[in-house]
């Protein structure tokens, strides 16, 4: 059994990571981590408010789903502890992550942060990336409730970063073009765009947009219930602990 504390369990997305530990036959959840939390225990499982106290039911992994600013301190903390971190909260800086990496590969530590654990949305990305070897102009939409706190989302940043890869820089669009208000373009990520929505009612979704002379090409994928990413959580939480090092990316996984 793999013994699981799980970070921010009073979210939407904790509260779906609880109920899939508790069902799944290979997990045991052992802890409830929230520094706020006003219970001692939630269905016989400890609620802890100090994270030092989290290591007294010597958890294997810890998930978590809290919120960016505290999610690198909660990262550095499990991987110091030999903690084996799922973390799936965004809004990492590339520093943050690349001194993460390089903590664990000092402790030996497994451990992975992923911007997206659907399954869909790990396919949409390699899709898009193999799209953007013939179709450099490419734009992103991503569609969040408005509960989210960065933008651009993980995702479509990560998007971005594995179409860099094969992608030759260029600034899309007209040289000579103006934003009449601020902003109407979208971000700029290596002259290609991100474009981020926030509306209630949306949970997860992404267009990638691909234009060339005469033809488009729109690969998307939507995740309409927190369920959708649950495979992925429990794909890495089998996966992390026989690592020896964190990695960036569910795909790495698969």
């Amino acid at each position: 059994m793999i013994k699981i504390v799980v970070a921010g369990f009073l979210g939407r997305m904790g509260s779906t990571v609880v109920n899939m530990v508790k069902e799944h036959e290979n997990f045991e959840l052992v802890g409830l981590y929230d520094p706020f939390a006003e219970i001692s225990e939630m269905d016989n499982v400890p609620v802890f408010t100090k994270k030092e106290d989290v290591l007294s039911v010597s958890p294997d992994v810890w998930i978590d789903f809290t919120m960016p600013k505290v999610a690198y301190e909660n990262t550095a903390f499990a991987l110091k502890n030999h903690i084996s971190p799922v973390v799936g909260t965004t809004g990492f800086s590339d520093s943050e992550v690349e001194e993460l990496i390089e903590e664990s590969e000092k402790l030996k530590v497994g451990g992975l942060i992923a911007p997206n654990f659907a399954i869909g949305a790990i396919l949409m990305m390699q899709f898009a990336q193999k799209a953007a070897e013939y179709f450099p102009d490419v734009e992103i939409i991503e569609l969040h409730h408005d509960e989210k706190l960065d933008a651009p989302s993980g995702t479509a940043i990560k998007t971005a970063e594995m179409i860099q890869k094969v992608r030759k820089s260029k600034k899309q669009g007209n040289l000579n073009e103006k934003e009449t208000i601020p902003g109407a373009r979208g971000a700029d990520f290596d002259g290609m765009r991100i474009h981020s929505v926030r509306l209630p009612g949306l949970v997860a979704h992404q267009q990638v947009q691909f234009g060339s002379a005469g033809e488009g090409l729109t690969i998307r994928h939507d995740s309409y219930d927190r369920s959708s990413f649950m495979t992925g959580v429990a794909i890495g939480v089998q996966k992390v602990i026989s690592l020896q090092k964190l990695v960036y990316g569910l795909e790495n996984l698969l």
